[in-house]
């Protein structure tokens, strides 16, 4: 078997380069953050499966692409804050980390957050916050955010978090469908409109709280 960094950057090659992601950016980061750090033990030698992983808390961490295309959708470009809700293991927000100036991670299940904590800590990430609560409200004391992404299905829109955004700001959030699938969505904030343009199909846990199911 291939040793981990070799299998992190054939994921970097075929699993996000090959399938649409292009920006330079996301892919650097994407190429530096070891996945295994995030993933349960007996999981790790699948860190780099084209497929989501099963965490603590009946959760997931995400399939790689779907981390790399909800960043690319967030057009980050480094000076920005961005709000994270659902933090599961701390990896997008690891990988995050790298494309912002500050990422605030908002996590339901204080088992995961501190898993996360200690995970970003032994990587010795700096500008990642992370706090326990209902993250489907977003943090409206600390807005504006230029950058939001949500990693549960939400049954529509949360109007807190579109509420949250920066002029020009981008939420990515997975949105429920009558079918047995989910759209991965990007919603631009441009005065009171809201353009939307779907990503992707996806699959996420649902995200629970007052603007959530």
């Amino acid at each position: 078997m291939a040793d981990l960094a070799t299998l992190r950057a054939r994921m970097v090659e075929r699993q996000l380069r090959r399938r649409g992601i292009e920006d330079e950016r996301v892919l650097a980061a994407m190429a530096a953050v070891p996945r295994e750090a995030f993933v349960p033990a007996r999981q790790r030698h699948r860190a780099y499966a084209d497929s989501a992983l099963p965490i603590d808390a009946a959760q997931t961490i995400s399939q790689p692409w779907i981390v790399a295309a909800i960043c690319q959708a967030l057009e980050l470009r480094g000076g920005e804050r961005v709000l994270e809700v659902g933090t599961g293991s701390g990896y997008s927000a690891c990988v995050l980390s790298l494309l912002a100036a500050e990422v605030v991670s908002v996590e339901r299940h204080q088992s995961l957050a501190l898993q996360a904590r200690e995970a970003l800590s032994s990587l010795a990430v700096t500008n990642v916050e992370l706090i326990v609560g209902d993250g489907s409200h977003g943090l409206p004391g600390r807005a504006p955010f230029e950058a939001i992404a949500v990693h549960a299905t939400a049954p529509a829109p949360p109007p807190a978090l579109v509420a949250q955004l920066d002029e020009g700001g981008r939420l990515v959030v997975p949105i429920a469908t009558a079918e047995d699938t989910d759209l991965l969505t990007l919603l631009r904030r441009h005065g009171t409109d809201v353009e939307s343009e779907t990503i992707a199909p996806c699959r996420f846990v649902p995200l629970l709280g007052d603007q959530g199911f």
